[in-house]
């Protein structure tokens, strides 16, 4: 079976859980070689000598010296393959054939495993567990499908009684959630549909923007693939959020385009066209600042980069697109389907609109509220900020959040020099329980592997839990007793009443391969002269430690510096006076006590091992060394003891390196309330009181990507900012105006870090990518309200008065496209299912920050506006291009009313709605 999945394109990585190839096993009893004057070295020698392939040459073969008619090989039979064949290996013969001894008279053969040090159950019952490992940029749901599949066919000649299960396979969350974001990516399409419909109120003027969502992600699909995508959670993530990016642009011409309509009252082709000339630099704007925000993520390194870049190309390439679309598809559509005239609007629809036209005008008299008290505006700007770094320090940080992934894994820890048996007795435990959960499909254990060290240890064990499916563990009467933590606190709870050993379940590492389990994993190195012991020490006032942080809930390691251990000396001289050489004692034990391996056998068209042991009854104690015999010079038979002595010692089961130190791994794991950031600082901050100076800490896993990745999104977020304003500043050709417009971010992080602190999320990498595209569409709102005032400003209005028509005018697009876009991402915010606390986490921060950049923000960026302006204009001593058309005294009287006597009347511009 393995060779056969091995040859599936992806999956040749494939391997069996201890290792169960054959070997021919020959068992000694040292009491009956003792009595025959049998040594372990002389079974050696003749089950060597005798079980050998040679090559015996041919008859015939050139030169011959003589015309010979035939020409042919000369066989033997070579290895014995038939544990009968070696029972007959004659270990010694006497002259004259009497008193051979043969392999059966000292011990037996049988055909048995290579390795006995690992048990496997599946179900409670012994079997044999395949794992198979997807291939480094193998399509891990192709490998899955190509394994089920060659598993079906295998099965056809398994023999009678011997069937399999598929006890877990993790591309079953890869399914389920791609599954479960197509449903939201439809959702939120359903969403947006609906808010656009309102707003536009109707079906003609609704089709205009929602053809940019297929046509925007047909275009996404094809450069995907040329750039080498695939369909994973990344992209679709982007698609979701793409959805409420996409019609934006195209919201914006369609509005623009009716307001001229109704106001201007131009035929749609006319309307079209100067709503063009109105918008399309600010469409431009926002396509080129999205881009500006996205697509230099996709140079970042190392996992991060790999998380930001599937997922920030996706939306570039979508917004892109909608801005081509905005640009062309958009206005011909809207020339053509639009009709002229105003239709009276009755019912909800007459009644959404009195009271979006009631808070427009409140909206309103509040800007000139906030213009005119633009100084006590800016004490409360700076005051929102304070509590932004307030909130960001408060917000627990993490790397990547756990999620239910259908499975867990668990830990046995047995007490130093517990048996296999031992271990297999406290791992029944486990099964035990978990087959009566119902939200439970397979329990798989390995006794005598140890999960945490990746190593086989006969005082640990390994277990596997498969879940059922997630459509039935999150049916409404499941999903809270069924669902992955609640499965995990409850066998935590029930588990850890055994007192035999430690059981640990835990979450599997939120990206398969990033460490061997879920939580932290750190090492403890010792960089200087230290020892063992000292390392031991070290460490264990570490753990000690440990308990009294509040953060840190099952700190463990497997490292032991006292294992018990019996310590066998060799009496070198007495070796030598009784004949005795050295290499004799050592053999004889390794022989009898471990293994050897002598031989080959054939079987099955492959070579197999030969290997020599002692019977297990003549290895169960320290006792049975005595039982062990070696030749002197005299040919004398000499018992073992009389050259040895034994005493018990302790000593580490298993020293590792980490980065070519001597080290110790820690697991830790977050107690409630706590995030794996804090469990991050909690262990560094205790290594720093008990460590020596030559220590020092290392991290794998998901801390040490973590730990890389520590700075990444902060650089990802400045970089952002850097590149919207020098794109603003050569759009604008000023220096003041791109400060405005991002002026308007420090709101969208006051909301997005508000709503995760609310709903007691993590700051992890989604929801640090949610904010690097807040960046940008918090720009999209300030700008859409800047580019008109600039242009009002050009038509000649005082910068008071352009500020507030530009406000008044962008309220209804901004918060149609706002508003869009957040109830296409509230699907992500309340998921359920696989990849859930994913959704969770960008959705939230998503929302949030668009919602701090629409409800607060809108009464803040015409007074940036207003300030930066004004203080611009008076520091440059010159008039705006068409100010001289204004009134005198208003173009350079920037004052709002109520500052001073005589302040501005307002002048209308070409596209104010009462022109």
């Amino acid at each position: 079976m393995l060779d056969a999945l091995k040859r599936i394109p992806g999956a040749n990585q494939s391997s069996i859980f201890g290792n169960p190839d054959y070997a021919m096993r020959i068992w000694l009893k040292p009491d009956r070689m003792a009595q025959l004057g049998v040594t372990a070295s002389d079974v050696q020698k003749a089950v060597s000598n005798q079980n050998q392939q040679f090559a015996v040459g041919s008859i015939g073969q050139s030169p011959t010296g003589a015309p010979v008619e035939q020409s042919f090989a000369v066989t033997t039979t070579g290895r014995l393959a038939d544990p009968t064949e070696f029972d007959n290996i004659i270990i010694r013969a006497s002259s004259g054939g009497a008193a051979i001894v043969r392999l059966k008279d000292i011990g037996r053969a049988e055909l048995g495993r290579k390795d006995y040090s690992i048990r496997s159950k599946f179900q409670g019952k012994p079997a044999t567990v395949l794992a198979v490992y997807q291939q480094p940029g193998a399509n891990a749901l192709d490998v899955s499908k190509q394994v089920r599949k060659s598993l079906e066919e295998l099965k056809k000649s398994f023999p009678e009684g011997l069937d399999y299960s598929i006890a877990m396979d993790t591309t079953e969350f890869t399914r389920a959630s791609i599954s479960d974001v197509v449903h939201t990516f439809f959702e939120a399409v359903v969403l947006v549909v609906i808010v656009v419909f309102v707003f536009l109120q109707s079906l003609r003027a609704t089709l205009i923007p929602v053809l940019a969502v297929p046509v925007s992600i047909v275009g996404t699909f094809m450069g995907m693939m040329a750039l080498g995508f695939s369909i994973n959670m990344l992209t679709l993530f982007g698609m979701v959020l793409a959805i409420g990016i996409v019609v934006d642009d195209a919201i914006v011409v369609i509005e623009n385009v009716e307001r001229n309509m109704n106001v201007h009252k131009l035929n749609p082709k006319d309307a079209a066209k100067r709503a063009m000339d109105e918008v399309a630099g600010p469409v431009v704007a926002i396509v080129l600042v999205l881009c500006a925000v996205f697509v230099p993520v996709a140079f970042l390194s190392g996992i991060t980069g790999q998380l930001y870049k599937q997922f920030a190309i996706t939306i570039a390439i979508s917004v892109v697109i909608s801005g081509l679309v905005a640009l062309t598809l958009s206005p011909a559509l809207a020339s053509l389907l639009l009709k002229p005239g105003h239709h009276e609007k009755k019912g909800f629809f007459r009644w959404f609109d009195n009271a979006f036209e009631r808070m427009t005008h409140g909206y309103t008299r509040m800007v000139k509220l906030v213009i005119k008290r633009f100084l006590v505006a800016l004490l409360l700007f700076a005051g929102m900020i304070g509590l932004s770094v307030v909130m960001m320090k408060a917000v627990p940080t993490a790397f990547l959040p756990p999620e239910d992934q259908g499975y867990l894994l668990g830990a046995v820890i047995m007490p130093d020099a517990a048996s296999l048996d031992r271990t297999g007795e406290v791992s029944q435990h486990v099964t035990d329980y978990f087959m009566k959960q119902p939200a439970v499909s397979s329990v798989t254990v390995v006794d005598g592997f140890s999960l945490l060290d990746s190593q086989n240890k006969n005082n640990a064990s390994a277990f596997f839990i498969g879940f059922k499916s997630f459509d039935e563990r999150y049916e409404s009467k499941n999903i809270r007793t069924q669902n992955a933590r609640a499965v995990l606190l409850g066998a935590y709870a029930e588990l850890s009443k055994v007192k035999e050993g430690i059981i640990l379940p835990v979450n599997p590492p939120s990206i398969p391969g990033l460490g061997t389990t879920g939580g932290t994993e750190m090492w403890i190195q010792s960089k200087g002269d230290a020892t063992i012991p000292q390392l031991a020490g070290v460490v264990n006032q570490f753990l000690a430690k440990t308990q009294q942080r509040p953060e840190l809930a099952r700190v463990t390691s497997t490292f032991n510096a006292s294992s018990q251990q019996l310590l066998v000396n060799v009496d070198r001289d007495k070796a030598e006076t009784l004949g005795i050489p050295i290499e004799e004692v050592y053999s004889a034990m390794q022989t009898m006590f471990g293994s050897l391996y002598v031989s080959q056998f054939n079987r099955s068209s492959r070579l197999w091992q030969v290997i020599l042991q002692a019977e297990p009854t003549y290895r169960m104690k320290p006792q049975d060394l005595e039982q062990i015999f070696v030749r002197g010079k005299s040919g004398d038979m000499v018992p073992l003891k009389s050259v040895v002595t034994t005493k018990y010692v302790t000593g580490p089961d298993l020293v590792t390196r980490f980065n070519n130190f001597p080290a110790v791994k820690i697991t830790a794991n977050a107690a409630p309330g706590y995030s794996s950031g804090q469990v991050l600082s909690a262990l560094e901050e205790t290594a720093d009181e008990v460590m020596p100076a030559d220590y020092g800490l290392g991290w794998s896993g998901e801390a040490y990507e973590a730990k890389t990745a520590s700075g990444t999104s902060s650089l990802v977020f400045i970089f952002g900012l850097i590149m919207v304003f020098l794109i603003l500043a050569a759009q604008y050709e000023k220096w003041s105006l791109p400060i405005g417009v991002l002026l308007a971010v420090p709101f969208a992080l006051f909301g997005a870090l508000l709503a995760v602190l609310l709903r007691g999320l993590e700051n992890d990498v989604y929801f640090q990518i949610g904010l690097t595209m807040l960046v940008a569409l918090a720009a999209k709102n300030a700008i859409l309200i800047f580019e008109f005032a600039v242009l009002n400003r050009e038509s000649g209005e005082t910068v008071y008065d352009a500020a507030v028509t530009a406000a008044s005018e962008r309220l209804r697009p901004i918060v149609m496209t706002s508003l869009a876009f957040i109830l296409g991402c509230v699907p992500l915010a309340i998921a359920t299912g696989a990849s859930a606390n994913s959704r969770h986490s960008i959705g939230t921060g998503v929302i949030g920050g668009m919602l701090g950049a629409t409800v607060i923000a809108v009464f803040f960026i015409p007074m940036f506006y207003y300030v930066l302006e004004t203080m611009s204009e008076k520091k440059g001593g010159k008039k705006t291009p068409g100010a001289g058309a204004a009134p005198a005294g208003t173009a350079h009287d920037a004052k709002p009313p109520g500052t001073a006597s005589g302040g501005p009347t307002v002048t209308p511009s070409a596209r104010r709605e009462d022109d």
